[in-house]
C-alpha cells in the first residue's frame, strides 16, 4: 500500500507497524515449492550410453577406411613421382618433347596397368568356385540354410536385401 507524499505523516505506531510489515515481507521465503531436488539413490555400475565420436579420423566402415588409406598413399606416391620429374626437368634445362611425353606418360601407364591387373585378380577371385561343405550327421537332423545377399547402388545409397532359403 503506497502512501501519497501529500498525505499526513504516519504516527510512531503506524511507522513501526509499517516497518515490521516490510521487514517480514523481505525475510519471508520467496517460493513455497522447492527449487531443487537431490536424488539420493546410488547409480548403477553399468549405464548404457550412446557412442561418442572420438578425436582423430571420423568413424567409418572398414571399406571406407581402406579406400581412404589407399587414396592417401596414392597421393604420396603421386607427389614423389611429380617431384622426381620436376627435379629431372630442372637439372636438364631443356628436354626433347618426345622424351618429356614418355616420361610423363610412364607413371600414368603404370598406374593404369596396375589397376587393370587388380581388377582381373578381383574377377578371378569372384569367379572361383565356393568351397564345398561336407556335413556328416548321425541321428535325426533338421538343417536350414539361409542365404542373404545385399547390394547397395547409387549416389544416394539404396540397399536391396534378398533372402534365399
Amino acid at each position: 500500500m503506497d502512501h501519497d507524499r501529500t498525505a499526513a505523516p504516519l504516527s510512531a505506531d503506524e511507522a513501526d507497524a509499517r516497518a515490521r510489515q516490510l521487514i517480514s515481507e523481505a525475510y519471508a521465503p520467496r517460493y513455497e515449492v522447492p527449487t531443487s531436488y537431490r536424488d539420493e539413490t546410488k547409480p548403477s555400475a553399468y549405464v548404457p550410453t550412446p557412442p561418442v565420436a572420438q578425436p582423430g579420423r571420423p568413424p567409418m566402415s572398414q571399406r571406407a577406411t581402406n579406400a581412404s588409406v589407399l587414396m592417401l598413399s596414392g597421393s604420396v606416391a603421386a607427389l614423389s613421382v611429380g617431384g622426381a620429374t620436376s627435379l629431372v626437368l630442372y637439372t636438364l634445362g631443356q628436354v626433347d618433347p618426345v622424351t618429356l611425353a614418355v616420361g610423363g606418360a610412364a607413371p600414368v601407364a603404370l598406374v593404369l596397368a596396375a589397376g587393370s591387373l587388380l581388377k582381373a585378380a578381383g574377377r578371378a577371385k569372384a569367379a572361383a568356385a565356393p568351397a564345398e561343405v561336407h556335413n556328416h550327421f548321425t541321428g535325426p537332423v533338421r538343417q536350414e540354410t539361409t542365404n542373404v545377399s545385399s547390394q547397395t547402388r547409387g549416389l544416394v545409397a539404396r540397399t536391396t536385401n534378398r533372402f534365399d532359403g
